[in-house]
Parts: C-alpha cells; sequence; structure tokens
C-alpha cells in the first residue's frame, strides 16, 4: 500500500512538475468548473428540497382549514425566508468560485516568480562565473526549455571564450615575433639611414669640392685661349676647344647652383633683358658655330628691365641657349626674340628640331628624350624649379617643324 502511494506520488509529481503555463491555465478552468457543478448541483437540490416542503406546508395549511388570506401570508413568508436563503446560498458560491480562482491565480503567480527569480539569479551570476541552470529548479515547462536555451548560450560562449584566449595568446606570440622582426628591421634601416646621410653628405662635399677646383682651371683655359687669339689668329681646333670649354662653363654653373642653392640667399636686382641676352648669346656664339648653327636675335625696340636674380636668369637663358644649340638640327638657325606682352616680358627661343615627344617630361630632372646625347639632363629641371619658384610662366611648342621655349618675366615698375 505505501508502495502504491510512493508510485502515486512520484507520478503526480512528473505531471506537475512538466505542466506548462497554458496547461495550468485550462487544469484552473477545469476545477473551477467543476466546483462550481458541484455547488449549482447542492444549490439546485436544496432549492428543490425546499420547494417540496413549501408543498407539503401548503397542504398543510389547506388541511388546518385556515382561511385565504392567512394562508396566502403563510406561504408569502415561506417564499421570502426561500428567496433571502437562494440569495445568500449563491453569493456564498460567487465569493468560494471568487476564492478558488485567487488561490490558484496566486499559486501560478508565486511560481511564475520563482523561476524568473532563478534565471534572474542565474544571468547574475553567469555574468561573473559561468554557470549552468538546473532544469529541476525550474516549474513551468516553457521555462524549462529556455533553461535548455540558456545552457546552451553559456556552452557556446564559453567555448568561444576558451577559443579567443588560445588566439589571444597565439597573436600574443606572433606579436613579439613582429615586433622584434620590425625592431630589427628598424635598427638595419636605422644604420642604413646614418649611411646614406654620410654618403649623401660626403657626395656633397666632393660635389662642393670639385666644382670648386674646377672653376680656376677653366677660367686659366678661357684667360689663356683670350691672349692666345690676341697674338695669334684663332684656328679651328682652337675654336673647338674654346666651344668645349664654355659648354663645361656651363655644367659648372649648373653644378655650382645645385651646390649652393640652399645654402645661399640670392638676392635680386634690376637687370635690363636687351643688353644681357646680347651677352649670353655672344658668350655662346663660338658653341653655335662649332654645331653649324646661327643665332637671329629679334631686340625690343625700348629699353625694358626685370627685377630678378642674375644667377637664376643665367640658369634659364644659358640652358635654353645649350638645348637649343645641341638639338637643332644643322645649318638651321636659333631664332632668339624678346617682345612685350601686356605687363610681361617674352623670352622666346625657337628653331628647326626633331619633335619633342613628351612635352610633360622634358623639364623632369635626368631626363633625356634622345638617350645619345651627351649631357646629365639636369639643365631644363633647374630651369623648371627656377621658373616655378619666381613665377615665371614657362610655354613649350614643340611640332616636327620648329620648337620654340618661351618664358615670361614679370615687368619691372608694372
Amino acid at each position: 500500500m505505501i508502495n502504491l502511494l510512493n508510485r502515486i506520488d512520484k507520478y503526480f509529481l512528473k505531471i506537475v512538475t512538466n505542466i506548462t503555463i497554458k496547461q495550468a491555465n485550462i487544469f484552473t478552468t477545469i476545477l473551477i468548473l467543476i466546483f462550481t457543478a458541484i455547488f449549482a448541483y447542492l444549490l439546485i437540490t436544496e432549492n428543490y428540497n425546499d420547494y417540496e416542503r413549501a408543498l407539503l406546508n401548503q397542504e398543510s395549511l389547506h388541511e388546518k382549514s385556515l382561511t385565504p388570506e392567512e394562508a396566502y401570508e403563510q406561504t408569502q413568508k415561506k417564499l421570502k425566508t426561500l428567496l433571502i436563503k437562494n440569495t445568500i446560498a449563491i453569493l456564498t458560491l460567487a465569493f468560494i468560485i471568487f476564492g478558488i480562482m485567487l488561490s490558484f491565480s496566486k499559486i501560478f503567480i508565486t511560481l511564475i516568480r520563482k523561476d524568473m527569480h532563478a534565471f534572474l539569479v542565474f544571468f547574475q551570476d553567469t555574468a561573473h562565473d559561468e554557470q549552468v541552470l538546473n532544469p529541476d529548479a525550474i516549474f513551468f515547462k516553457e521555462f524549462k526549455t529556455m533553461v535548455g536555451y540558456a545552457n546552451d548560450m553559456v556552452d557556446t560562449i564559453s567555448e568561444q571564450k576558451r577559443t579567443l584566449k588560445e588566439l589571444n595568446l597565439s597573436l600574443e606570440d606572433k606579436v613579439k615575433e613582429k615586433t622584434a622582426d620590425l625592431v630589427l628591421i628598424n635598427k638595419n634601416l636605422e644604420e642604413e639611414k646614418i649611411f646614406s646621410q654620410d654618403l649623401l653628405h660626403a657626395q656633397k662635399e666632393f660635389l662642393r669640392y670639385a666644382v670648386h677646383e674646377t672653376n680656376t682651371p677653366l677660367s686659366v683655359i678661357l684667360t689663356s685661349i683670350e691672349l692666345f687669339v690676341m697674338k695669334n689668329k684663332k684656328d679651328r681646333q682652337l675654336s673647338k676647344i674654346e666651344a668645349a670649354v664654355k659648354n663645361i662653363f656651363n655644367i659648372y654653373d649648373d653644378l655650382s647652383y645645385l651646390v649652393k642653392k640652399d645654402q645661399i640667399e640670392y638676392p635680386k636686382i634690376a637687370i635690363e633683358l636687351d643688353s644681357y641676352l646680347k651677352s649670353r648669346l655672344d658668350f655662346f656664339k663660338e658653341v653655335a658655330e662649332q654645331s653649324r648653327i646661327q643665332f637671329k636675335y629679334l631686340p625690343y625696340t625700348a629699353d625694358v628691365y626685370i627685377y630678378f636674380n642674375e644667377t637664376k636668369l643665367q640658369r634659364i637663358v644659358d640652358n635654353t641657349i645649350t638645348n637649343a644649340i645641341k638639338y637643332t638640327l644643322a645649318d638651321e638657325i636659333v631664332c632668339i626674340a624678346l617682345k612685350r606682352e601686356g605687363s610681361f616680358l617674352e623670352i622666346s627661343m625657337g628653331s628647326k628640331s626633331k619633335e619633342i615627344k613628351n612635352t610633360d617630361k622634358i623639364f623632369d630632372s635626368f631626363y633625356r628624350e634622345e638617350k645619345h646625347r651627351e649631357g646629365f639632363g639636369i639643365g631644363l629641371g633647374l630651369v623648371k624649379n627656377i621658373c616655378k619658384e619666381e613665377g615665371v610662366l614657362i610655354v613649350l611648342d614643340s611640332t616636327n617643324k620648329k620648337t620654340t621655349f618661351s618664358y615670361k618675366f614679370k615687368m619691372m615698375g608694372e
């Protein structure tokens, strides 16, 4: 008997602990209906018995030979008593049903609160320490299902945390390795930087020394040529030597400017362009003749001045002249013109030569369109930089018939 009761108890507990909220609502509704039916049955049975007793009392009143008024009065009293009794019974039934509903509602709300509190504690504890929630601590089946999902979530998060931890450890090792490599690379780069700076410094010093030492012998050669020409007639070989020395002088002037341009200031003075251009053309006349080229100069009708540095102007003019001599076809004329355009003075040098294909690159340092030609390709690069610094506009026009370099200077006083 005891074993049977234990089995029934376990079965009941198993059913109750697996109940859903929907099933609990249905169970409560059915239970209230059952109580309502029982109390209604009892009330109907009691009313029927009262009705039978009222009939028996009415018959007994007739037997006692009461008057109709007396019988009516007696019947009214009985009916009032029955009405009051039925009213009290209905109110009692209503309060009983309300009490049952309230009790079950309290029970289920308490159970829901218990399950919610279990979840709240679970999430609070899991935020600091990975834990799982025991399904047996939950009453309703829906919450038990949520427990399964929550525990799976905790397991997934724990696995991801372990994976991230292993990944972080691996990344830390890799970062340490890369950092060590970068430190070594930086050290090597620093050493290479120091070496490059030392090399660049040595190169500049060598160039400065070479430029300085070249000036004297070049001046001696030119002076000696001039003295020789004063005493003797200039022959072709001497003219070639003079032309070569003047070309070297132009290269020397370019290198000298490159060495000194960041170390000294170049003051501006008033320069009369017409006489200046004539002097530079006269200087390169021998060089042009050796290349079978003639100069044709078209001067401006009045004296015009620009406010400019003479060294920088010389680099612009000399490099453009030597470039024209180098690339103008033999037995052709280099036409040099000086003219005014509004508040600007324009120097243009044009001649028949091969068409320049890359007009955008021709002013880049070390660029040479014809590789077989002599030179370093630094002359026009210097011209471009000086014009950019001083606001001189460069215009280059090149076709298979003629190539013209033009420079627009701001006229002094405008």
